[in-house]
């Protein structure tokens, strides 16, 4: 299997149950409030090492319980945290979660540690991206040590994937050039081709990332499936697993590590996105992000 090493953000999650998201001046009263670890790189790295994935990571947590906690979690399910980085100058960062009686969630996170993830600490551990075969990332971490990253890992010829959230309009064009499979949700798509959300031609905003350099990309759109657009395929949607959603707050990070873990082991695209979906399909329906990752037994 090949090793997989992701580059990126962790929090500490509280998440708090509500009948629907807080509008603008209201409050509102939780029915029921939890506490687990979280962050969209700890996500995904945790998820790959509990489907039995190689997998190391490469973030920042702080000296703190939380930032243990972080650590414990992933080192429970086989991550190689080794090249983690402790900062006694900077907390952990959180994340603060709704989740409505729908599944659906409002995420606001409060980065801390995550922002010390600066390009020095990415050569002070370069080999761990030569020794890796895939490298994952996301966006919460400082955007100049993404490309930075990025840019090192496809000029060693590694397998570059980035989870494009939180998205941001004006992303660098040079990054979408060393992204091997960019993988949004329809939210992240439209921000990044600066195109209203509220347009469903998915393809166009695929078009306008192809025109800046973009390759491959997956786009999740929640009960509508996956958009595949794949050079040398033809573009097509690949129907969702239907299930009542509890809690959608990891299903991008659970996609992504089931994808992750397929191409790992050199299997078609097409079964590693199925194999992606039923993860995701699996974490929606139980609560919290870490907790609610399948094991490979359940996937089954």
């Amino acid at each position: 299997m090949k090793r997989i090493l992701v580059v990126g953000s962790l929090n500490m999650d509280h998440v708090a149950k509500v009948d629907h998201i807080v509008r603008e001046g209201e409050t509102i009263l939780a029915t029921d409030f939890s506490k687990s670890p979280g962050g969209k790189g700890a996500n995904q790295a945790y998820a790959i090492g509990k489907l039995g994935g190689q997998i190391a990571m490469l973030g920042a947590v702080g000296t703190d319980d939380d930032g243990n906690a972080l650590i414990r979690s992933l080192n429970s399910v086989g991550v190689d945290t080794d090249g983690m980085m402790r900062c006694a100058d900077a907390p952990t960062g959180t994340a603060w979660i709704s989740v409505d009686r729908n599944g659906s969630n409002s995420i606001t996170v409060i980065p801390g540690a995550n922002m010390k993830v600066d390009t020095s600490y990415i050569d002070e551990h370069i080999n761990a991206i030569e020794s890796a075969d895939i490298v994952i990332m996301q966006l919460e971490i400082p955007l100049e040590t993404v490309v930075y990253t990025a840019r090192l890992a496809k000029s060693m010829g590694k397998y570059v994937i980035l989870d494009p959230a939180p998205a941001i309009p004006d992303l660098p064009e040079e990054l979408y050039g060393y992204v091997d499979l960019l993988k949004p949700n329809e939210t992240e798509l439209s921000i990044l081709a600066g195109v209203s959300a509220d347009d469903t031609d998915y393809l166009k905003k695929v078009n306008i990332l192809r025109q800046r350099g973009a390759a491959d990309m997956l786009v999740s759109l929640g009960g509508d499936g996956v958009l595949m657009s794949l050079a040398g395929r033809e573009d097509r949607m690949i129907s969702s697993i239907r299930v009542e959603a509890v809690d959608t707050t990891a299903a991008g990070d659970s996609f992504v590590a089931g994808l992750a873990v397929k191409l790992a082991e050199d299997r078609d695209v097409f079964e590693a996105i199925d194999y992606a979906q039923k993860v995701a399909a699996i974490a929606v329906t139980q609560k919290g992000a870490q907790p609610s990752i399948p094991s490979p037994e359940e996937v089954k």
